[in-house]
């Protein structure tokens, strides 16, 4: 009797293996929003937390056939085959349950990830446009124009590994088929809104050190013609202070 009721624990456990197999591991899953994502990620841990508990009944069963071949070697022996059976189909179960469920909040780990770069990126694009606005209405001043022309290039010295980081694993998500229609609406706004504004402040740019550089050459031509006046201004000073007749003058004097 003891070996009919091991026997059959024995079928209820591989029926059991059986249905989380295909309840846990053969569905197909699409993962078309962040929400069935993580309820696969959710489920998964739980298939591990249940798959993991049977082991206490599979070590049960294993110590009680153990004995039983012990005092009956002929019925032990065909249940003992037939727990190697369930031993191993229990084993490759929880490595695979293992393995998906690690997958899975990779997947998930990896798509967490993703949104934190967009969002450091988005935080610099918008300081890179309220740098670009800022230098619209500067006042015709060398300082203004130096100083607007060192913050927006100090803003574009920004670095690109975040945009290859937010590049890659987007990809890496694309290609297995994951979240793809909202990762490529998100990667595509990102990316032409990096391309406007970068343009646009690089232009900005250009036209600033060309302004700067007008400006510098005009402050130049003054004090040279400031300090010639000055000159001029000393030499009639003394002409007039000696009272030397205007027509005793050097032409360029009179």
């Amino acid at each position: 009797e003891k070996a009919v009721n091991l026997k059959k624990d024995l079928a209820e456990m591989q029926e059991w293996m059986t249905q989380a197999e295909e309840e846990y591991l053969e569905k197909d899953f699409e993962y078309k929003s962040p929400e069935e994502l993580e309820n696969a990620v959710e489920e998964m841990k739980r298939a591990k937390e249940d798959v993991l508990q049977k082991e206490v009944r599979v070590k049960i069963l294993k110590d009680n056939i153990k004995m039983l071949a012990t005092k009956v070697p002929s019925s032990g022996q065909d249940l003992a085959t037939e727990l190697n059976v369930v031993l191993e189909n229990y084993q490759l179960l929880c490595n695979r349950i293992r393995g998906k469920c690690h997958t899975l909040e990779e997947v998930w780990s990896c798509w967490i990830e993703l949104l934190q770069y967009l969002d450091l990126e988005s935080a610099w694009l918008n300081n890179l446009e309220e740098r670009v606005q800022m230098t619209g209405n500067l006042p015709d001043k060398l300082d203004a124009v130096n100083d607007a022309l060192e913050s927006l290039e100090s803003v574009l010295r920004h670095p690109a590994d975040n945009r290859t980081q937010i590049r890659e694993l987007g990809q890496t998500l694309i290609d297995g088929g994951i979240l793809d229609d909202i990762i490529s609406e998100k990667l595509e706004a990102f990316n032409a809104r990096y391309e406007e504004l970068s343009h646009l402040a690089v232009s900005r740019q250009i036209t600033l050190e060309q302004q700067l550089q007008t400006m510098r050459e005009t402050d130049h031509m003054l004090q040279v013609l400031q300090e010639g006046l000055g000159d001029l201004d000393r030499q009639l000073t003394s002409y007039l202070t000696d009272r030397i007749d205007a027509f005793q003058m050097p032409q360029e004097a009179q």
